[in-house]
């Protein structure tokens, strides 16, 4: 089974998150801020990862340490699950709707990080949330786990809708690529012979 489990503590945050790559997408999340554990439920079950994240943060602050924080710990312990990356898939796509919104995500598990955010939002806040913040977690996810990741709205107008479907496309993309490949289950997805 591709499970790990990762901790980060500083004077901003303790986080504790465990991944099973091979689960049923079941969750467990506590963070403290409604909005991002709506988010991490998302990615959970539309990846079939099982996920448990307990995450104390500097909240009376703002969310920011926290949401960056969450992002950097999920991106380690999914990087640390997958070790060698040996039989997976590698590459992963989605194309999400969701009502007038319509959000491509594309990835390549390749050990090489690179981010691309083409996103856009018409308020500064989505209830108590910075919207701002969403890139800083998908940015820490795609460093930590060693992902080249892209996220593009296509187009949309409700920012609940927009940063839903980002998290979803990531979730349906991660699925797809961390899946394993059963002609080349041993073999590591690249003429380097590493990823």
């Amino acid at each position: 089974m591709r499970k790990a489990t990762v901790e980060r503590n500083t004077k901003e945050t303790r986080i504790k998150a465990k991944v099973n790559l091979d689960g049923t997408g079941k969750y467990k999340i506590a963070t403290g801020i409604g909005f991002l554990d709506h988010m991490m439920e998302q990615l959970s079950r539309h990846s079939l990862i099982d996920l448990t994240i307990e995450a104390k943060g500097d909240l009376h602050i703002d969310y920011h340490h926290t949401t960056e924080d969450v992002g950097i710990v999920i991106g380690q312990a999914v990087g640390k699950a997958l070790g060698e990356r040996r039989g997976i898939m590698r590459y992963g796509a989605a194309v999400i709707p969701m009502d007038e919104t319509l959000t491509r995500v594309t990835l390549d598990i390749s050990g090489r990080p690179y981010f691309i955010w083409k996103v856009g939002f018409s308020k500064p806040k989505l209830g108590e949330m910075d919207t701002e913040l969403f890139r800083e977690w998908f940015q820490a996810f795609a460093f930590n786990s060693g992902t080249t990741l892209h996220v593009e709205n296509l187009y949309g107008e409700n920012n609940h809708h927009i940063v839903e479907s980002c998290y979803k496309g990531l979730a349906r993309a991660l699925r797809e690529a961390i899946a394993i490949d059963q002609r080349k289950r041993d073999d590591i997805p690249s003429t380097k012979g590493i990823l």
